[in-house]
């Protein structure tokens, strides 16, 4: 296998690997909403911060910045961390006292790319306008010292603008663009991103754009050919360790698991994210064949489609190897006991996969963008997961691999997952830092 080699990012050295790989934290360690008290906080200035994320298709944008919304609520930073997300779920999962969520009116997004209302029947120019103003209006009220913008720098459609505009105008509040590893291909990502005009919006609106990615593995800042300029705004920060999803698992959601009876081993899940474009991986899992005392599990996610999510559990039923679920509010519970998985190529799952390091194949999607068919193969190609491509996803093809014996004690090679610990020291040195009465480069 190929090792990646050890060059640090900006902020710290160190990568995971499975000579030195350690289980999370003890539940106690982390401070929780009973620990800090729901009214009570510490004295002192609170830092304010918003993270805000469009959330048009699968659950990937809101549960990135649930993770950092935990991880910012559970260190020593006093902040207040107000989520703006287009999920309403995301207001649900626990989190650290000083953490709450504003949900915006649902957009999805179509098999073409293009962006409709999720719920509303309202026309998208409508229901754009109307997140719009929210978005603005509570940005403005609650006063951020920083803001934190998940992936698309104007918003869904151009959101954000009147937003960017007034943040802006605040001497002392910072923007910062937080990136997955891959955004698409080269080609695509220059075509989108000049028909967004989203370079002069980095240089008029950003201070910083960290990057939750090893540069080892994929280095946008050259795949893209970014600008100069643009690029050292960049900082990445590792892979986001996604092994403190544990700590904020509701007793319920637990129970819930042991109530399937699972083993402890030689247990396989199969997950395909939010569901809404994952029926054929689940139906290909759903007619495999599992090897000799081998359990498969199926997470089909809560935008799978109704008719297709029936027709899964009628085969499970016929399958006393396989269990379905058809939502699980932490699915990286159900990842950690597993011996292996199989799933699509999302930023999250990846993580969760590189974070448990579980042998793992991934039928990436390829469409609208191939974003995941890119990661996936600079994975396999450090020899961290298998791939299957989409075009030869078959109950068959699963088979095999499912009877493929795992290596043990394999030594697979490192990779930065320092993420999450890299943000925190990222966002305390942009709160302490001199504010600056300056306007932002034009």
């Amino acid at each position: 296998m190929v090792s990646i080699s050890s060059t640090s990012p900006p902020l710290a050295s160190s990568a995971l690997h499975a000579a030195n790989y350690s289980p999370p934290l003890p539940l106690a360690a982390v401070p929780s909403e009973t620990d800090a008290g729901v009214c009570g906080h510490p004295q002192g200035k609170r830092s304010r911060i918003v993270l805000y994320s469009h959330d048009t298709m699968g659950l990937g944008h809101k549960r990135r910045n649930l993770l950092i919304a935990q991880a910012l609520g559970s260190s020593d930073m006093p902040a207040d961390i107000l989520m703006i997300s287009g999920m309403r779920d995301a207001s649900d999962v626990p989190t650290p006292a000083g953490v709450d969520c504003l949900t915006l009116p649902a957009l999805c997004k179509r098999e073409d790319g293009q962006y409709q209302s999720r719920r509303l029947g309202l026309e998208v120019e409508e229901i754009i306008g109307l997140r719009s103003q929210l978005i603005r209006t509570a940005v403005k009220s609650f006063q951020p010292d920083v803001l934190i913008v998940d992936n698309v720098p104007r918003g869904a459609m151009r959101e954000l603008d009147p937003t960017l505009e007034y943040m802006r105008s605040q001497p002392h509040s910072r923007c910062v663009l937080g990136l997955r590893d891959v955004l698409d291909t080269p080609e695509a990502v220059r075509r989108d991103w000049r028909r967004a005009d989203n370079c002069a919006v980095l240089r008029h609106y950003y201070d910083a754009i960290w990057i939750y990615g090893d540069p080892n593995l994929y280095d946008l800042r050259q795949e893209y050919g970014l600008p100069t300029d643009i690029a050292a705004k960049m900082q990445p920060l590792g892979y986001l360790d996604q092994r403190s999803r544990l700590h904020y698992i509701r007793p319920s959601v637990r129970a819930n698991l042991d109530a399937l009876n699972l083993p402890q081993d030689n247990l396989v899940v199969c997950s395909v994210g939010g569901g809404q474009d994952g029926a054929a991986l689940a139906q290909a899992f759903a007619q495999a064949t599992f090897p000799e005392g081998m359990t498969g599990v199926l997470v089909t996610g809560p935008f799978m489609p109704p008719e297709v999510q029936q027709t899964l559990f009628d085969q499970v039923s016929q399958n006393p190897q396989l269990r379905i679920v058809d939502y699980l509010e932490e699915p990286t519970l159900l990842l950690a006991q597993a011996s292996r998985a199989i799933a699509m190529g999302g930023y999250n799952t990846t993580c969760e996969i590189l974070s448990f390091q579980k042998p793992a194949l991934l039928v990436p999607r390829i469409a609208p963008r191939q974003e995941q068919w890119i990661r996936a193969e600079r994975l396999h190609q450090q020899g961290l997961v298998d791939v299957l491509h989409p075009d030869n996803l078959s109950p068959e093809a699963l088979t095999k691999w499912l009877h493929q014996p795992v290596a043990p004690n394999q030594v697979r090679p490192s990779i930065n997952l320092n993420g999450l610990d890299n943000l925190l020291k990222a966002m305390q040195q942009m709160v302490i830092s001199q504010p600056t009465s300056t306007p932002k480069a034009s």
